[in-house]
């Protein structure tokens, strides 16, 4: 007797995929060649608070490339306003998106308000006894 199975995405596909908690960056769209390896670098780009990084934490809210301008745009924001470690994040956010991205890059501040529901892992945070 055969099962029917369906083929499992592998862990670079599965990168790829839009998740309920994940923001669509711009790049995606314009640029999909450069996501994975950005958002593994930025992985690297830890709040030190948490212990989380930022892309689990959903703090990138968007990266575009301005092709005519040479540039790239990160939008983040912050789990709390008052962040102590906020401006040194947003630098070495900066600094990391250059150096993979290979041009200049700002960081814009995004408006939204963070919440755990912007974590990629919904449960995460849960599971090690921080909320809920």
């Amino acid at each position: 007797m055969s099962e029917n199975t369906t083929p499992q995405p592998n862990a670079s596909e599965q990168a790829q995929q839009p998740t309920p908690n994940r923001p669509t960056w711009d790049i995606e769209r314009t640029h999909p060649d450069k996501v994975e390896e950005l958002r593994k670098g930025l992985r690297t780009v830890v709040d030190p608070e948490i212990g989380l990084d930022i892309i689990t934490l959903g703090l990138v809210r968007n990266v575009r490339i301005d092709d005519d301008k040479n540039e790239a745009v990160l939008t983040m924001i912050l789990t709390t306003p008052f962040c102590p470690y906020g401006p040194a994040l947003l630098e070495y956010a900066r600094q990391k998106a250059e150096q993979i991205l290979g041009m200049p890059t700002a960081v814009e501040m995004g408006t939204e308000v963070w919440d755990m529901s912007m974590v990629e892992d919904g449960e995460l945070l849960k599971r090690w006894g921080l909320w809920g």
